[in-house]
């Protein structure tokens, strides 16, 4: 049966499967190293901050930051990726511990190619960050009316990018993004499950369950402006964040103090 055939409910869940099968030369390792190297050197064409900046996206403080927004402006969509994460941490813990995969940096010599930040060289099998943008990008896509989705293909580019990212620093090989984002849209997938299930009072700007996720975000601003997350040259765009952050957090006590 063809894909485009089957019930919209179950066509999702073959886009996990589809990626994984049509990745499969890069998760075998087809054509290495010198895949790796040629996209890693392409990635030259931008400077490292560019790459670096979009792997926070695939880091969960940045993530919390860059989603901030929707505490006030949309919480139910807050919650839908917040549902992903038992799931991406799951999976990431499940591959990275039972696959001895070596990274790129402990395979080929390091002045071929552009290492950023801390050199990794074990738990190479998936790429976490890769997983969560996969992850986030599915889960609120899919927490979409079927209408609006259309305006919002550009979660899975970003995703695609923070992918992409990681190979542009130096810290995975092409076949770790793809396993990750395979199972990111999987965790996603289920998240969006486990989101579906959630009452009305997951939405309730005076209630526990939301201000327990603004006390999340209030960490997340000490983490940002106490160090480094992953770089060191991602500094700048976390201060930009953390400055985010607290607008909305002020912003949230305003409408939670208004409402009855």
């Amino acid at each position: 049966m063809a894909l485009n055939t089957l019930p919209a409910q179950w066509r999702r869940w073959a886009i996990p499967i589809a990626l994984l099968a049509l990745s499969a030369p890069l998760w075998l390792h087809w054509g290495e190293p010198g895949l790796f190297l040629a996209i890693n050197q392409a990635c030259l064409l931008l400077p490292a901050p560019v790459w670096t900046g979009l792997s926070l996206l695939g880091n969960a403080w940045g993530v919390l930051a860059v989603t901030s927004p929707l505490l006030v402006l949309a919480p139910r969509l807050m919650w839908a990726w917040i549902c992903a994460v038992p799931f991406a941490v799951l999976f990431a813990r499940l591959g990275k511990g039972l696959l001895e995969s070596p990274r790129p940096a402990a395979v080929i010599d390091n002045a071929l190619f552009r290492l950023v930040g801390e050199k990794l060289e074990v738990a190479s099998m998936p790429s976490g960050h890769t997983l969560t943008a996969f992850a986030v990008a599915s889960s609120l896509y899919f927490a979409l009316d079927a209408q609006r989705r259309g305006r919002f293909v550009w979660l899975w580019l970003l995703a695609a990018a923070v992918g992409l990212s990681r190979i542009a620093v130096g810290a995975h090989w092409p076949g770790d993004v793809a396993v990750g984002a395979c199972l990111g849209v999987l965790a996603g997938l289920l998240g969006n499950l486990l989101w579906c299930r959630l009452g009305a009072e997951y939405g309730q700007a005076r209630g526990w369950r939301l201000r327990s996720v603004a006390v999340l975000l209030a960490a997340t601003v000490y983490v940002l402006l106490d160090a480094p997350v992953d770089f060191a040259e991602n500094t700048p765009l976390q201060q930009v964040l953390a400055v985010l952050v607290v607008a909305v957090l002020l912003r949230y006590l305003q409408v939670s103090r208004a409402r009855v």
